[in-house]
């Protein structure tokens, strides 16, 4: 891909701009199609404002992990018990993820293999359940991840699930329905945590329906990881059996998984992990995560964790301000998911709307809705890109202006110009 300066006429390839700026005449050279594509997406972030809840940007640190030579390293197994030699390093890399995510997360076993939510959550509930097991989670109607029941994932297929809600008078999670379910169905697991739902579960309660029922208690945290780690979210940990956890997202780490678990556990859980669900461990990833959960631990990400949830309250209001109705009248986390309905438009004219204009965020079903879900009525943001940026709370309060310009008057030329201004005076931070 080439581009044009308009005041000189010459042409460059972008493809040797793609790294923050700098050559990469490596790339380009051996493959100049990927290095163009790469470039045209740091410039397709450097001229949108990134507000979709699950994506974030890593840190330094972390990408120079993830490029580095455990890239190469099959180590099939765990450290001490590898099915290939020459992994001592490997087991070292480990061993460390390891340790930082039980320190910190005051967890008594932690295995750092898993790719991805998701896959934790597979071998979270192939270490505890058996094919037609009962599970009782939240309703992905409500705000529950694919992995708590959809038909067309394993979960809906392997396990009869049987999903709680939120009550309609004030968006939260109804305690006394998940009670009187668990006490029906008598269900193997109980799953506490949600993908849209912008407030802290009480996870005291639900282990005390949990025990009685005598059921397991797995926490799914992806979208909090990070707030849990800065200590600004409760931490499932001392209540919940298992508890599922994302490395991206707010933590700022590579793509992936991470489990957590009771002592009594931990045999089971890296057994689910591997042999059974996973082969070999993708060890530059895991030196990723080793990166993350160190940086994790410092006053500085404890600050950058207090600055997107106050970035997500201003958000959260400026919208409510501009028309639309923020679920549970605001957030906890740096969720915002609200309610486009009463400015006139669905979730995902709101998303097209958006996007136009260079803002990135996602439609989003919400509780009792009465749209299909393809079109929705809701919008789900998130606060974790733009704070890393380096955006603050004057940023986010104008942001919610120039979304509520856009969705009560629909494209506004001006409101797009602005965009591309406050992207570009963040381009390039992490």
């Amino acid at each position: 891909m080439t581009v044009t300066d308009a005041a000189t006429g010459s042409t460059e390839t972008t493809g040797r701009r793609w790294a923050s700026g700098a050559p990469d005449e490596v790339l380009h050279r051996a493959d100049p199609q990927i290095a163009d594509l790469l470039a045209a997406e740091a410039e397709r972030r450097a001229e949108t404002i990134q507000l979709l809840a699950g994506e974030n940007l890593t840190s330094p640190a972390v990408l120079a992990a993830l490029a580095g030579p455990l890239i190469d390293k099959y180590a099939e197994g765990y450290p001490g018990r590898r099915h290939h030699t020459g992994c001592a390093l490997a087991d070292a890399a480990e061993l460390l993820a390891v340790d930082r995510a039980r320190a910190l997360f005051t967890a008594p076993h932690a295995n750092v293999q898993p790719r991805s939510a998701t896959s934790a959550m597979l071998a979270s509930y192939a270490a505890l359940l058996r094919p037609g097991d009962a599970v009782l989670a939240m309703s992905l109607e409500h705000g529950g991840h694919l992995s708590c029941g959809s038909r067309a994932n394993f979960s809906g297929r392997w396990f009869e699930f049987v999903g709680y809600g939120v009550r309609r008078e004030d968006g939260l999670v109804d305690l006394d329905q998940v009670r009187e379910l668990a006490r029906l169905h008598r269900p193997k697991a109980i799953v506490a945590g949600s993908i849209s739902h912008p407030r802290h579960p009480d996870w005291a309660a639900f282990r005390e329906i949990a025990d009685e029922v005598d059921a397991y208690l797995v926490a799914t945290v992806a979208q909090t990881t990070g707030l849990i780690a800065a200590g600004l979210a409760p931490s499932p940990v001392p209540y919940a059996d298992v508890t599922v956890a994302a490395t991206h997202k707010l933590l700022r780490g590579p793509r992936g998984g991470l489990l957590l678990s009771t002592a009594e556990l931990a045999d089971r859980i890296d057994r689910a992990v591997f042999p059974f669900t996973q082969g070999g461990a993708a060890m530059n990833e895991v030196a990723g995560k080793a990166v993350a959960l160190a940086e994790a631990a410092t006053p500085a990400y404890r600050a950058y964790a207090h600055r997107t949830v106050a970035g997500a309250r201003v958000l959260a209001a400026g919208l409510e301000a501009a028309g639309a109705r923020p679920l549970t009248g605001g957030t906890d986390t740096h969720l915002v998911t609200v309610d486009v309905g009463p400015l006139g438009v669905s979730g995902a004219e709101a998303e097209r709307r958006c996007a136009v204009a260079g803002l990135l965020l996602g439609k989003c079903a919400l509780p009792y809705d009465q749209a299909p879900p393809s079109e929705a009525s809701g919008i789900r943001l998130g606060t974790g890109t733009v704070t890393s940026q380096g955006m603050g709370e004057s940023e986010l309060t104008e942001i919610a202006g120039l979304i509520g310009r856009l969705l009560a008057g629909g494209t506004d030329v001006r409101v797009g110009e602005r965009v591309r201004e406050l992207a570009g005076a963040f381009a390039g931070r992490r």
